[in-house]
């Protein structure tokens, strides 16, 4: 694994931040600190009174000592005790809240559920050393924790990330490894893309041919999809059921509600290339996608198809308890049902306008199915055309339009615009942003943490149906479970705040500070990150083609100073001193250093304005 933060930027931080308070991420809707601390050691005792509460009490122990050495035994116990550690049920507080006061004598922690329980652990956790984080313990004899006053709750109950493993197979042991930092900041729901045209990632008993060829293509297509040229290495890789109930039981022990995702009738090469009888037309040959984009092979909406699918999901419901199944529904072309004599003929008995019509009842379908069994759908916004169906969630990804007009007819509405919510988005602005889907867009930290999922475009009242925000990562260009972190974090630490802090109580210069204190915990945890924190940012207007143009040049490590070139040669601190925005010409080449004293920070990034 290639880890990001180099010996130098440790170094760097610490001189930085040595004596800073820690800094909660997401940042609590209220904390106190005191000039006092509190010991935990061997000695310490985790008092609980309701069962529920140990598997919460032991997973927090677990990871004291595998960090410390330290070992924390949890007793039941109704009466406080010296250096112990209480949990304590409150009513009063809402299902996610928790309240943590850490004196000098003990630490108390009360919620309203065992889910408010664990978040209370969560941020106890982020007020240990980091090192608590480390696989191979420190074998210390006790640590001091701050004494702190928080009390917190969330503002929206869905926070979500989703990992797309159609394109791009992600290890099981990766993905616990992922949910384990997803749940550390505070995320609740675990959306999890398992199946594309480039591959079903899904074991089904009863369609064992979805596995044994779609989850496999011969090749991959390299760069940008359009130039043709492929890799010519294999891809292949699925999830057996009991690794999805594994993963799902390891996501329930953190709070995280695993949603899967069947995509329908849109990205459904892969299972067309396993049945061709899914198909409008059976007697072609297909095979799983081997480049991006937009195919026309889709799910017809014929008899065999909706059996194909009630199979696919009465295997699902015995591995997935969550209230929400992800339909898709995004990026359907009509083409094939425009050909297609059934779905002419099924449009006119139906009594449809239209394709677009077609595809409303092929969901409406696939949601009463669903809803018998106790189920909701959650939609892409693609899903409003031809009519929503009567009981769907609407996922909004092409800007915030579609949440908009779900919310007016009063569907619940989840914000995920790709303009910041899409993690394949290149962070940097220059040419140090890898060949990527996002590399002409751009979607750095900043953007992300300061994105505001209520809208004015709605009411006060309408704003009851945005219920969260979800982060999306796409992995066309990410093969690699390191590239994956790469480019989720920090942009999920962003988005958790986005989905769990008032806006009123953010502040981004307190949260990157956080953010470098959250490096220092992945390290440990052997988790990557991306260097964008330490490297120079380029804002400027990408769409337009007129020159001049202003150029903004930003960095979020704290501290570091900018200096840049304009002819050509490798920026140091004896260049020019970036001071204001720069006025840029076509043809003009930028390159820029960051550093904090004599040390350079990261690398040198580059933007040439050809």
């Amino acid at each position: 694994m290639r880890f990001i933060l180099l010996t130098l930027l440790i170094f760097i931080q610490q001189v930085l931040f040595a004596s800073n308070q820690p800094r909660i991420i997401p940042e609590p809707a209220s904390i106190q600190y005191e000039a006092k601390s509190f010991t935990i050691g061997n000695k310490t005792l985790i008092a609980i009174t309701d069962s529920a509460i140990r598997p919460i009490a032991s997973l927090f122990s677990e990871r004291v000592q595998s960090g410390t050495g330290i070992r924390i035994k949890t007793i039941q116990q109704n009466r406080s005790g010296k250096n112990q550690i209480r949990f304590i049920h409150e009513e009063a507080l809402s299902e996610e809240a928790y309240e943590l006061n850490i004196s000098s004598k003990d630490i108390v922690i009360k919620y309203g559920s065992p889910a408010g329980a664990f978040y209370a652990t969560q941020t106890l956790l982020q007020l240990f050393p980091t090192t608590v984080f480390g696989s191979a313990p420190t074998k210390v004899s006790h640590i001091k924790l701050p004494c702190v006053s928080v009390k917190d709750t969330p503002r929206f109950a869905y926070r979500g990330i989703m990992l797309d493993t159609g394109r791009h197979f992600m290890p099981v042991d990766f993905i616990k490894r992922y949910l384990d930092v997803l749940a550390l900041c505070k995320i609740n729901r675990f959306h999890w893309h398992l199946t594309e045209d480039q591959g079903w990632r899904i074991e089904i008993k009863k369609y064992p041919l979805l596995t044994e060829i779609g989850s496999k293509r011969a090749r991959t297509v390299i760069g940008n999809w359009k130039d043709s040229i492929y890799d010519e290495i294999p891809h292949e890789g699925f999830y057996t059921q009991e690794d999805a109930r594994e993963i799902v039981r390891y996501a329930a022990e953190r709070f995280i509600t695993v949603i899967p995702e069947i995509e329908l009738p849109g990205h459904a090469l892969a299972a067309i290339a396993s049945y061709p009888e899914l198909s409008c037309f059976p007697e072609k040959e297909y095979k799983v996608g081997e480049r991006w984009g937009i195919f026309n092979e889709v799910f017809c909406p014929k008899p065999a198809t909706f059996e194909f699918l009630k199979g696919v999901f009465d295997e699902l419901f015995d591995i997935f308890p969550s209230e929400y199944y992800h339909i898709g529904g995004d990026e359907c072309p009509k083409e094939s049902w425009k050909s297609c004599a059934h779905c002419q003929q099924l449009i006119k008995d139906k009594g449809l306008k239209n394709e677009d019509e077609l595809q409303s009842y092929f969901i409406t379908e696939i949601e009463k199915y669903l809803n018998q069994h106790g189920k909701q759908i959650i939609g892409w916004d693609e899903i409003l055309e031809g009519g929503l169906a009567p009981n769907a969630t609407v996922m909004s990804w092409r800007g915030e339009a579609g949440g908009i007009a779900a919310a007016s007819q009063k569907h619940q509405v989840i914000m995920s615009p790709n303009t910041y919510c899409y993690f394949d988005y290149s962070q940097l602005g220059g040419e140090l942003d890898e060949y990527d889907f996002g590399r002409k867009r751009f979607l750095p930290l900043e953007t992300v943490y300061h994105y505001e999922p209520y809208t004015e475009k709605l009411t006060e009242e309408q704003h009851q149906f945005i219920i969260g925000v979800q982060g999306n990562v796409w992995t066309e260009y990410m093969k690699t479970p390191e590239r994956v972190a790469e480019q989720t974090f920090p942009r999920a630490f962003a988005l958790s705040e986005v989905g769990w802090t008032l806006s009123a109580n953010k502040n981004y210069d307190t949260f990157k500070t956080g953010v470098l204190q959250m490096f220092n915990r992945m390290s440990h945890w052997g988790m990557n990150y991306s260097q964008a924190f330490y490297e120079p940012i380029f804002y400027y207007d990408r769409r337009s083609s007129s020159y001049p143009k202003k150029l903004e040049i930003r960095i979020d490590l704290p501290n570091a100073e900018l200096f840049y070139t304009t002819d050509g040669t490798e920026p140091s601190r004896q260049s020019t001193p970036y001071k204001k925005p720069l006025e840029v010409n076509k043809g003009d080449l930028i390159k820029t250093a960051a550093f904090v004293g004599e040390v350079q920070t990261g690398r040198t990034n580059i933007v040439n304005l050809n």
